[in-house]
């Protein structure tokens, strides 16, 4: 692999870092940059042809079956809310647009009365993604007329009764890097490099922000014990704590879903994963060095769900249960999906052996079967179980 750069991108970051008090700017900085110039970033750049789907994949890349499955839990959570009129589903980071139409066909196939009651809005940060989803969408959009994009800033506060719905968004908001030096909790910078080989280089100084400790101090972690070793590096997503404490300003009455691989605090931040859970993704490739191929590769984090969760509860949220998106989707009729394929209506032998190895992929344990799947309310009674949720939550 002999990874790109992007030159425009890498010289906009050069000027941040040297227009910044100490030349220097923290990682979630870098990483907004990165993926988000709106010009330049990843997101911008890399939305069709050799971009996204050449570097990675998602559960909705694999057919319609995942906005199907997730179309049946929304048709309940429409029944649960007494059938608001519109019931109001708001997709955050849709990428390329993939699930939109596998859900709203399925609801109208299958659930017409809440497809009849159904507005369906995204929200996405890059615009460039945004242009591709139109464009992809357009049909659905002219035709149907309940399609919409939205900002934040143009949904009222308490307004929104539905669904809020994430697929592996809150993975790639932009970290900060924290690292145990000599007895203290210090952050990850990035600053220009000498190299020609790569322009930018790390350096350790304080934190940026007293959040970063306040953040290991609610979830219940001390890095400076003496479980973790010098040097143990790790990540904090303060943009998720921000975003959800937006989600649920924006929502009267409903529901919060998110789909993301991740852990349970004590998992996360356990002191053998001494060098956290960042990784790249380039051309299907995966690896730990976020400067490699800067603008053209994707970088994530895993979900502390835990963090999630204790959020929500300071927002007004009920944690409503967590589970692994295999049970979810089994529990909401991928079974049965499976066992169809034994009566085989008018496909061939290789047919079917395509769609059970799709099916087997979305609950795959070692792979999309493991990510994590939790469930937050507000304005509502868990007087009933959701479809999606059979098993105890495993938050702990």
């Amino acid at each position: 692999m002999t990874p790109d750069r992007n030159p425009d991108l890498c010289q906009i970051i050069t000027q941040c870092i040297a227009a910044s008090p100490q030349q220097r700017i923290s990682f979630a900085e870098f990483m907004e940059l990165a993926l988000y110039h709106p010009q330049h970033g990843y997101y911008a750049t890399n939305r069709e042809g050799r971009g996204m789907q050449h570097d990675f994949f998602t559960a909705a890349h694999l057919g319609s079956d995942f906005g199907e499955l997730l179309a049946e839990q929304f048709a309940q959570l429409w029944e649960l809310l007494e059938r608001p009129q519109p019931f109001t589903l708001v997709e955050m980071g849709a990428g390329q647009g993939l699930l939109v139409q596998d859900i709203v066909r399925y609801l109208h196939r299958q659930h017409f009365e809440c497809f009849a009651a159904l507005e369906y809005w995204i929200i996405e940060k890059s615009p460039a993604l945004i242009a591709a989803q139109q464009q992809r969408l357009q049909k659905l959009s002219d035709s149907w007329g309940h399609l919409h994009w939205r900002t934040w800033d143009e949904i009222p506060s308490q307004s929104i009764i539905g669904c809020c719905f994430s697929n592996e968004l809150v993975d790639a908001f932009p970290v900060h890097q924290v690292v145990v030096n000599q007895g203290e909790l210090q952050e990850v910078y990035v600053t220009v490099s000498d190299s020609p080989a790569n322009p930018f280089q790390e350096v350790i100084g304080p934190l940026s922000t007293p959040r970063l400790a306040d953040y290991f101090q609610e979830i219940g972690i001390d890095l400076l014990s003496d479980r973790y070793p010098d040097g143990y590096r790790t990540e904090v997503n303060l943009a998720a704590l921000e975003w959800l404490n937006t989600v649920a300003d924006r929502l009267q009455q409903g529901y919060l879903l998110t789909i993301d691989y991740g852990y349970a605090a004590e998992r996360y931040y356990s002191p053998t994963r001494s060098q956290g859970t960042l990784q790249c993704y380039y051309q299907h490739a995966h690896h730990n060095d976020p400067y490699l191929a800067v603008g053209c590769q994707d970088i994530t984090a895993h979900v502390n769900f835990t963090a999630l969760e204790q959020q929500g509860r300071r927002c007004g949220l009920s944690t409503l249960g967590f589970t692994q998106q295999g049970l979810f989707l089994m529990a909401l009729g991928l079974g049965q999906r499976l066992n169809a394929l034994s009566q085989p209506d008018d496909l061939t032998v290789q047919e079917i052996l395509q769609r059970r190895e799709t099916l087997h992929a979305l609950i795959d344990p070692a792979g999309l079967g493991n990510f994590g799947v939790l469930i937050q309310g507000k304005g509502v009674e868990a007087t009933q179980p959701l479809r999606g949720l059979t098993v105890p939550s495993l938050l702990g």
